[in-house]
Order: structure tokens, then C-alpha cells, then sequence
């Protein structure tokens, strides 16, 4: 989900920041060194997946179309974004290629060893099937985290030779998991349903996030970055579609109290998860980033950054 009510590139600067120094810690990484990023997740990550799979016209998505895209390359890129997302920022730092994405032209071929990035704008972690049944219709994408799980071990016949080579290989990238989530709460919240109703989500939603994350280091992923929520209450659509009456409102942000809850719930949730993941796998490197707090402070304090 786009989180487009604060001052989107200083949050990408403290989120980079606050990824980078931990990635640099020594504890984080024998040698400091990637040799690729492979990433999973929505809109926030997503570099151009879904372009290519979109069943609307590009008229009905405005970042498919000019002038998003023309500070940085100069023409539309898929990107929620007009220049670069996290995931870009990330890639330059650390000395690396920006990621490609899984659904590329036809006659652009992945490089051995190259990364990936599986993300697709509108992806949730649920199955499709799974929210279908519940009445929510995601009419973006089915390209779900099982779906890009899927993607990602189907394109490592063209990234690497055989187990061993892919599992080396994986254990030298940074894997990315996310943000995903948000759209499974997006979704039924902006919709109508009640708060309450999406809430039982909650538990699925982080429960499928950790399995994706346990599979990745079963396959030999050494060090997974997986990102919290951000403050849903504090988002320009909840606020436009979700507020009424003035006791919904934090007196001090502006931000609908039980939205924000919502994910405090969720990130609480799955950090718990993430702890218990981290005591079955000891040797691998999990490293959750708090994008609620990092946002939180642009919001409390927006003098402090030039707001």
C-alpha cells in the first residue's frame, strides 16, 4: 500500500539510513558484501512486474504513464514513484545493479548470478483464492507472496546451475520480504468493512509472511529484510474515507487512532514471529525494519525536516 500522507523522500532517507547501518554492522554479514538483491512484496518495491501484467489501461494508473519516471530515467518505469523507490536507493549503496524486474521484456534475459525483484503494485500476502472466498476482490494482480515464491524459484534455472550454486548464491544475496500485507488490510478496509472484520487477518497475514521468510532460508537465504507496517492511520486515503467524528482523531498527529493500533497490532505480531523464526535459525540474519516509527517521526515532528 502507498503511504503517501508524510514527506515520502525524507522517509525513504531514514528508512535507507536506518537499513544501511545495520547491513554495514559487522554482525550482520561475514564480509559486508552482496553479490545480489532479490525482493518480494507490492507498490512500495514493485520496479516495473506490474507493467507488464496490468488488464486496465495504462489511463487508469497515472505512474504507468509520463511524467512519472522523468527526474531519474526519464520515462515511466512501472515505479510507484517518479524516480526511485527504497529498493534502488538500497542496490546504489551497496554497490549493486538496480533489480530487474521478474516480468521483463521479452527480449531482455536474466544474467547468471543477476537479482531479481518479484514484487507487483497491488500484491497481497494472502492467496487471492483465500480473500475471494471472503469477498474481497483484488482486481490488480493475483501475483500474491505465494505467487512470487513461485516466480522466484522458477527463474533460478536461468540464475544459477544447479542446488548447491543457487543455494551459495542465495546465502550471498540480501533477500527483501516486503512490505507486503497492507493490501490484505487495504483492500476490505477501504471497501466498508469494519475494522473488527479485517482484524482476525491479522495472525494469516503474518503467519504466511514468516513461512515465506522460514522457505527463503531453507533454500540458503542468509540475510532477509523484513519490514513492519506503516501507520495506516496516518494514511491521506483512510483519513479521507474513514474519518468522522473528532475523538477518532490523535489530538497531537492527526492520525485515526485505531488505524495506527491496527498496525502496531500487526507489526507486533509479526516481530513475535520473527523472534521465534530467529531461535530455529540461529545462524541466519533477520533483520525487521520499523517503518512505522521512521514515518512517526516525520509526522510528530515535520519542522524537523523541512516540512
Amino acid at each position: 500500500m502507498a503511504f503517501s500522507s508524510i514527506s515520502w523522500s525524507f522517509t525513504i532517507f531514514f528508512i535507507i539510513l536506518q537499513m544501511l547501518i545495520m547491513l554495514w554492522s559487522g554482525s550482520w554479514h561475514a564480509n559486508g558484501c552482496y553479490t545480489s538483491i532479490f525482493s518480494f512484496g507490492d507498490s512500495l518495491t514493485d520496479t516495473g512486474n506490474f507493467k507488464q501484467v496490468a488488464s486496465i489501461t495504462d489511463e487508469f494508473f497515472p505512474f504507468l504513464q509520463p511524467p512519472y519516471g522523468e527526474t531519474f530515467f526519464h520515462k515511466p518505469t512501472g515505479r510507484c514513484s517518479d524516480g526511485r523507490l527504497i529498493i534502488d536507493f538500497l542496490a546504489e549503496s551497496l554497490g549493486l545493479p538496480l533489480v530487474r524486474p521478474f516480468l521483463h521484456d521479452c527480449d531482455s534475459v536474466i544474467e547468471p548470478g543477476q537479482g531479481v525483484n518479484y514484487a507487483v503494485v497491488g500484491a497481497t500476502a494472502l492467496n487471492s483464492s483465500f480473500l475471494e472466498a471472503r469477498g474481497i476482490v483484488n482486481d490488480l494482480t493475483n501475483a500474491s507472496l505465494g505467487v512470487q515464491l513461485a516466480w522466484f524459484k522458477q527463474s533460478l534455472a536461468s540464475i544459477c546451475s544447479n542446488v548447491s550454486d543457487c543455494r551459495n548464491l542465495i546465502g550471498r544475496s540480501l533477500i527483501l520480504v516486503g512490505e507486503i500485507g497492507g493490501n490484505d488490510y487495504n483492500y476490505p478496509i477501504t471497501d466498508g468493512k469494519p475494522i473488527d472484520e479485517v482484524e482476525p487477518f491479522v495472525p494469516l497475514v503474518t503467519d504466511t509472511i514468516v513461512s515465506a521468510v522460514d522457505e527463503l532460508i531453507q533454500m540458503g537465504a542468509q540475510t532477509l529484510v523484513v519490514p513492519g507496517e506503516f501507520p495506516l492511520g496516518c494514511s491521506s486515503q483512510y483519513l479521507t474515507i474513514r474519518g468522522s467524528e473528532s475523538e477518532e482523531y490523535d489530538s497531537t498527529t492527526g492520525c485515526l487512532i485505531k488505524f495506527n493500533k491496527f498496525a502496531e497490532y500487526h507489526n507486533e505480531l509479526l516481530q513475535t514471529k520473527l523472534n521465534q523464526l530467529r531461535e530455529l535459525h540461529p545462524n541466519a540474519i533477520i533483520i525487521y525494519v520499523d517503518y512505522y516509527n521512521a514515518a512517526m517521526q516525520f509526522i510528530r515532528s515535520p519542522d524537523k525536516f523541512g516540512a
